[in-house]
């Protein structure tokens, strides 16, 4: 009886997130999350063209990057094509070599775990907190308890014998993590702390923001991001030393010289060409705006569902949030499925969290602490429409 009024009960808030929906989107098919081009992307795009220069030299590149240091609070800023180049050129310059393991989390974007395999490692996955579905402290800790030694200043698994050289959390869906403790957890175990900030530009944890509890973290600009080059990402960090490594291997490691093509190293042509800088110096010209206004839109949402008793995902105290997509935690997977056929069937676009990354078949043998959290959040988590929508209704 209690499961059948249950049902209802979804039943009729399903009908009533369309209906909000569209309400503040629009009535046309609602995409999860839309670029914004109304500011100068058009006329900086023509300028690169007028110039000549759309490849991978330009000044909008080294504009795009001082931009984004700024308003990170970072020293520098390294362009790249995409966020997972910046994130494999950061694994490769904090040492990790082949052979070796990274620490990771199960719950993420396949982008993770790729760039760790480009490197040669291997991941092991670690559980995440259901308040902020992004690494745990107390699982990172309590895994390297049980699974690690430290010999000779760097920290192994006593099962594999093989070196845990770096650990990437991420900061999903732009809720910031318990990012302070696990790097406490890191510097303790002599491992190195990479911040996955693919989704978090604009989120802090207290005043900082994300990214900068690391040597290196990285960002990315895709189509979907709350500000997108059309294809891009980032490595910030405040080590001029790493700065310039980054810059260096991320295009083709080539020595400067006014003609001679001499190159020092095996390099990776990551350069992140001057069109894309450009819709980046316009996007960053309106990022506080749409981060105000995709806070008004989760105030909206997070009201509405707390009316109706359903789980809206907010950053824990003294976080912020980007809200870059905004997410609910449904009561069961039956409940789940039953709302992702509803909506996507009238035109509102919702998707489930990902597959974990534990049951994909190239990462199906890589070792876990058994990540109940990560599982149970698989079977209950929903995105919904976070855009910044045409206007504010």
């Amino acid at each position: 009886m209690e499961r059948s009024k249950a049902m209802k009960m979804l039943d009729s808030v399903m009908t009533e997130t369309v209906a909000l929906a569209k309400t503040i989107f629009g009535h046309e098919f609602i995409p999860l999350h839309r670029p914004v081009f109304e500011g100068n992307e058009r006329q900086y795009l023509l300028d690169c063209i007028d110039s000549n220069f759309v490849s991978s030299v330009g000044v909008k590149v080294t504009e795009f990057e001082e931009k984004v240091a700024e308003f990170t609070g970072s020293k520098y800023a390294i362009a790249t094509v995409n966020g997972t180049a910046a994130l494999h050129a950061a694994i490769l310059l904090s040492g990790v070599k082949p052979g070796d393991e990274v620490i990771s989390q199960a719950l993420t974007f396949i982008a993770t775990c790729n760039a760790i395999s480009y490197s040669g490692a291997d991941p092991v996955f670690v559980d995440v907190d259901v308040d902020t579905m992004g690494m745990s402290p107390e699982a990172l800790k309590r895994f390297l308890e049980v699974n690690a030694e430290k010999k000779d200043g760097k920290c192994y698994n006593k099962s594999s014998g093989r070196r845990i050289a770096a650990c990437i959390p991420m900061h999903t869906f732009g809720l910031p993590c318990r990012i302070a403790e696990i790097g406490d957890i890191c510097v303790d175990w002599n491992i190195a702390l990479i911040e996955d900030a693919a989704e978090s530009l604009g989120s802090y944890v207290g005043d900082m923001h994300t990214g900068k509890f690391s040597s290196m973290a990285t960002l990315s600009f895709n189509g979907n991001k709350v500000i997108t080059t059309g294809g891009g990402g980032m490595i910030i960090t405040d080590d001029p030393i790493l700065a310039q490594k980054a810059k260096h291997i991320t295009t083709t490691a080539k020595i400067p010289h006014p003609f001679e093509f001499v190159h020092d190293e095996i390099g990776y042509n990551y350069r992140m060409p001057n069109l894309n800088a450009a819709l980046g110096c316009a996007q960053m010209e309106r990022l506080n705006e749409f981060l105000a206004i995709k806070k008004q839109i989760a105030n909206r949402w997070g009201e509405f569902f707390d009316q109706n008793d359903v789980k809206f995902v907010r950053p824990i105290d003294g976080n912020k949030a980007n809200y870059w997509l905004n997410a609910l935690v449904l009561d069961s997977k039956e409940d789940r499925d039953k709302f992702l056929e509803f909506t996507n069937k009238n035109g509102v676009m919702t998707r489930p969290i990902w597959t974990l990354m534990s049951k994909l078949s190239m990462f199906k043998d890589c070792q876990t602490d058994g990540l109940k959290n990560s599982l149970w959040l698989e079977d209950r988590v929903v995105n919904i429409p976070s855009s910044v929508p045409n206007e504010i209704l």
